[in-house]
């Protein structure tokens, strides 16, 4: 071990110090711990792996209650399971699990005649075996041939999300040849012999490359190159199958080429030219473009073109703008159209007869929930087909006849020993400092007294207009058991009440992401529901970004924070148009190169923000091989915490150090273990007051 690095028996690893500067704007900049950027620096394995070591000596008297944990959820895991099949063409697919066995494995069946009679089960992908010998294992896009008897597929073994391009025929279950790498989607022709994929740029990550590629040959046309970094692509096959989309997009801007799936030798055409600002997806019956755009919508609105004229000159409006309720998805089928909106953080299911235009909304069993489509491939059927959960009721499969307007439940997952009789899930609003109305939604079990004695984790994300979702989590149940209460803070910076709750948490408004996040722990102190002692946080990659503001603005507020793969060094990182993601994302943060960006970014950037003070017990966690946010990140942060922190509360840095990625181990057994650590460190902090 290196002489700058003490061992974990001397107390928390010290990192070494190498001073490097960096002029911008007037301002000089000193990054001490920029070397842990250098994979090869012999002090860097070295000193993670004393990072580890330390967080497993603190947490060494919790060795007990982690396997407690671990086998608490364990036990509340159905291991051998199946989900519901899903009728596609003439087969049904599922998905099984094997008591043991930490991946699915995927199958179908042959459905025979009009008496619905299945065929023998056929395995499609045993990710099991394909990860056999593998720390990590990953399947990413996949695609199925018109014919069903080809699967594309793609896997990353490593996790940094990149991703092996191969095509198994289904008949002879011979698998090709390795066709391409970095590939980020998949669409078959109909011929069922060309596939049309994307790839990634090597050094940035950005989806930027389209190939068209018959099986069989050696040759890779190539269809697109996007040269321009805001924007990344993607390709999909139609609802209708009659075309291949063809998706160039950035953070603020959308664009569509269609192609008929049966010339894949064709060019792609424009749906309609590329407008700054404009975005839209698309979707077809075979008769009609569907169309979901902001234009003059600011929370989308649905309209619809014919298939032969699909100009402005010709849209029809189906679903008009409505402010506050974004139009976020669509499912189209023979006599119904589906709209997916979000309303006040809640999902709604409008359903739209095409013959008559009449709607109405699906009625859900609770105030607040998740909902969304699942497995309708029968453009025919009259039955939409729901993923449905909340804080309270697990995962399920519901059938709604868009006839009879009747709702049933196909399945529940069963949790083992779960009662949700015995919980209760409600939705509170915190009032922001500038007087907003910011939704909370809770979960705790029954009997709780509003006394400031709970122990409270609130989670928050807030970037991206990526709306925190209200779902189930058998997990957290140990923490309920317990006493804790769960909180979800649906901050400013997210889509839950429309795009423009995100903009006002972007760019020169993200100051309200982390001021509305202070506000919801406010609230719940407040209300009785937890006290400063008590409450701990949580935040992953741009939530991490969360936890790191709000624990340089208010590190009182809180008694502990749980901060995964943060996002945490953001002026030295978008600096950097080398790394993953950094110029598409000018649009979400700002260009640190432009001085008002960059005076911005310095009031609440993380890791320059840091001050001699004190601050809660942390627990940092990160991933080598993260391909989102570098480990270097989180790695100098808390080097620079470390250095800078005034109190004795824990500091504690897990990193993978072997396969594994921006979301942590792959196997179902693995992530449970990684939980039960967690949980046993809030379990410690609130033990320990």
């Amino acid at each position: 071990m290196s002489e700058n690095i003490s061992s974990n028996n001397q107390g928390p690893p010290v990192a070494k110090k190498i001073p490097v500067k960096t002029v911008l704007h007037g301002e000089t900049l000193v990054d001490d711990y920029a070397w842990m950027r250098n994979r090869d620096d012999a002090d860097l394995m070295p000193h993670l792996r004393a990072e580890n070591a330390h967080a497993d000596g603190y947490m060494q008297d919790t060795v007990a209650l982690q396997e407690t944990l671990y086998q608490e959820m364990r036990g509340r895991m159905k291991e051998a399971d199946s989900s519901v099949p899903n009728k596609r063409g003439r087969y049904i697919y599922y998905n099984r699990t094997e008591a043991g066995k930490q991946y699915s494995i995927n199958c179908r069946q042959l459905v025979k005649g009009k008496g619905g009679k299945v065929g023998p089960e056929q395995v499609l992908l045993d990710i099991n075996q394909l990860a056999q010998g593998k720390t990590f294992f990953q399947i990413g896009p996949t695609a199925l041939s018109p014919s069903a008897n080809f699967l594309a597929y793609a896997y990353d073994d490593k996790g940094f999300r990149q991703y092996t391009l191969v095509v198994k025929n289904l008949r002879t279950g011979k698998v090709s040849a390795v066709i391409a790498e970095r590939v980020t989607s998949i669409a078959w022709a109909s011929d069922n012999k060309t596939i049309f994929y994307t790839t990634e740029d090597e050094v940035t990550k950005r989806s930027n490359r389209v190939f068209r590629h018959k099986l069989g040959s050696k040759t890779h046309h190539l269809v697109k190159h996007e040269e321009d970094e805001f924007f990344r692509v993607s390709v999909s096959r139609s609802r209708s199958g009659r075309y291949i989309y063809l998706r160039t997009g950035s953070h603020t801007t959308s664009n569509v080429a269609r192609l008929a799936a049966n010339n894949a030798g064709g060019k792609f055409r424009n749906l309609m030219p590329l407008q700054s600002k404009l975005q839209y997806q698309v979707d077809d019956d075979g008769k009609f473009f569907y169309i979901l755009t902001n234009e003059n919508a600011t929370d989308f609105r649905l309209l619809k073109a014919p298939i032969g004229r699909p100009g402005k000159a010709n849209w029809q409006e189906v679903v008009a703008h409505r402010p506050g309720i974004l139009l976020s998805d669509l499912e189209l089928f023979e006599g119904h159209l589906v709209v997916f909106e979000k309303d006040t953080g809640v999902m709604k299911v409008r359903v739209i007869e095409q013959a008559s235009g009449e709607a109405h909304l699906v009625d859900f069993p609770e105030p607040v929930y998740q909902v969304g489509g699942s497995g309708n491939f029968e453009f025919e059927s009259t039955t939409l087909r729901l993923s449905y959960q909340s804080l309270v009721t697990p995962p399920s499969v519901l059938d709604y006849d868009m006839n009879s307007r009747r709702l049933s439940v196909v399945k529940t997952q069963e949790v083992v020993g779960y009662d949700p009789s015995q919980f209760v899930s409600e939705r509170t609003f915190a009032r922001a400092s500038d007087g907003t109305m910011v939704p909370i939604s809770l979960v705790y079990k029954k009997g709780l007294k509003k006394d400031g004695s709970n122990p409270c984790h609130l989670y928050g994300y807030g970037s991206y207009g990526f709306g925190m979702p209200t779902t189930f989590g058998s997990g957290r149940i140990c923490l309920l058991d317990r006493g804790f209460v769960y909180a979800i803070a649906h901050i400013r910076g997210g889509n839950e009440l429309g795009e423009t709750w995100r903009a006002d948490g972007k760019l020169k408004k993200k100051m309200n992401t982390f001021t509305d996040f202070i506000a919801c722990a406010e609230h719940l102190i407040a209300e009785g529901i937890t006290s400063s002692r008590s409450i701990t946080m949580e935040g992953g990659s741009a939530g991490g970004l969360l936890m790191g503001a709000v624990l340089n603005l208010r590190p009182e507020l809180f008694r502990a924070a749980i901060v995964k793969v943060p996002f945490v060094d953001v002026i030295n990182t978008m600096l950097d148009e080398t790394l993953p993601l950094t110029v598409g994302e000018f649009e979400e943060w700002g260009n640190p190169k432009v001085p008002e960006d960059y005076a911005y970014i310095r009031t609440y950037s993380p890791y320059e923000n840091i001050e001699a003070k004190a601050y809660p017990a942390v627990l940092v966690k990160s991933a080598l091989y993260d391909s989102q946010v570098m480990y270097w990140e989180p790695a100098k942060y808390v080097a620079r915490l470390r250095e800078m922190k005034t109190d004795a509360n824990p500091l504690l840095f897990k990193i993978l150090l072997e396969a594994g990625g921006h979301g942590g181990l792959s196997g179902r057994f693995d992530a449970l273990k990684e939980a039960a650590f967690d949980f046993a460190f809030l379990l410690k902090q609130v033990a320990n007051p």
